[in-house]
């Protein structure tokens, strides 16, 4: 695969908005790791202000354009323009219907497709507003969409989000929530010559890892959506020296929880899970309701056929929802091939994808 970039002087001309395959090629092309999206922003910020039809504003690295048609009602279309770092996987490349490269599947083909619908449809059926955001693949804090929910809530206010997210040309309604916790294990330090004086901590860490072990997450049924829960260990951390028996032993655990549970839940629930032992929660997000009765959902599901799923995963539809704004995932890519050194996106999943939009905005 001989690099072959499709970038002259130009970054997106009239000619490559026009074709979402060309389209996603032009932005994989645009190095936008985490914290340096200016320029792939500038690009399509640029493009949109072409859009007689779009009133197009921007905050930092975050671009909203809106129609105002006067439609009953609106809809979001929103994806990230940042990247995981780079893994010998730039500029793109292609192999028959392949495109491979950083960001074709999460989530450059899929703000792709929300970006030509952006210019390609002017007189949509419902109104409109297309986000691109930044800072989605770093720490919460960072991410453009949440700060924009804080300094310009109006511009995620709709019936219906759709976040361009890799589904495989599925929907995937609503997320699971995510906890982070530590787990503290206590002990007493002697010399390890003589072991028996002390309490081994890092010993003590199997009650724990067998709880874990044996734990059975439930499977939860939501609109005809399943989400299933899991709790894991992520890590261990413990020691003193090669010759301490150690008095401390931390484990880091990651619990996945279908979104019937609040985030005050979840903690209720690993507490017991975790009764007895030192426990502090570290991070968390709440999960998302799959939003399937909204009347623009119904349509976008009509248009795409087939059975959603419920998404095994955090996504932003979770910031959405916190607003009370139901949100779908939907996006041409494969979720499975997010973040790898061999990263892609098969052609036609593309272009089927900008059809389903195409047909969703305009029938």
């Amino acid at each position: 695969m001989a690099p072959d970039s499709l970038l002259p002087d130009s970054l997106l001309p009239a000619d490559v908005l026009a074709d979402p395959v060309s389209l996603t090629r032009a932005l994989v092309d645009i190095e936008s790791v985490s914290g340096d999206e200016k320029e792939i922003t500038d690009a399509v910020e640029a493009a949109l202000r072409t859009a007689a039809h779009l009133t197009v504003e921007r905050s930092g690295n975050v671009v909203c354009a809106r129609t105002a048609r006067g439609r009953a009602s609106r809809v979001v279309l929103a994806g990230h323009l940042d990247t995981v770092p780079l893994h010998g996987n730039f500029p793109s490349t292609m192999e028959g219907e392949i495109m491979f490269g950083c960001g074709t599947s999460d989530m450059k083909s899929g703000a792709a497709l929300a970006l030509h619908a952006a210019v390609t449809v002017p007189d949509p059926i419902f109104d409109v507003t297309y986000l691109f955001y930044d800072c989605e693949e770093v720490e919460a804090e960072r991410n453009g969409l949440e700060k924009v929910s804080q300094t310009h809530p109006d511009w995620l206010a709709a019936d219906l989000a759709i976040l361009l997210e890799p589904t495989y040309g599925l929907v995937e309604a609503g997320c699971q929530g995510t906890m982070r916790a530590i787990v503290r294990l206590e002990g007493v330090r002697a010399h390890a010559a003589r072991s028996w004086h002390g309490l081994n901590a890092i010993h003590r860490a199997g009650e724990v890892l067998r709880l874990l072990d044996a734990y059975e997450g439930r499977r939860v049924a939501i609109d005809g959506c399943e989400y299933r829960e899991g709790l894991n260990a992520m890590s261990i951390r413990g020691g003193v020296a090669g010759n301490v028996i150690p008095d401390s032993c931390e484990i880091e655990v990651n619990f996945r929880f279908a979104p019937d549970r609040s985030e005050a839940d979840a903690e209720a629930h690993l507490r017991e899970v975790f009764d007895g032992h030192a426990f502090e929660v570290t991070d968390s997000a709440p999960g998302a309701l799959p939003g399937l009765a909204a009347v623009p959902a119904q349509h976008f599901l009509a248009v795409v056929g087939g059975q959603p799923t419920g998404k095994l995963g955090w996504t932003d539809v979770a910031r959405f929802a916190a607003l009370g704004v139901p949100a779908l995932n939907f996006g041409p890519g494969d979720p499975n091939l997010a973040h790898r050194q061999d990263e892609r996106v098969e052609i036609p999943k593309i272009q089927a994808g900008a059809e389903i939009l195409r047909r969703w905005l305009s029938s």
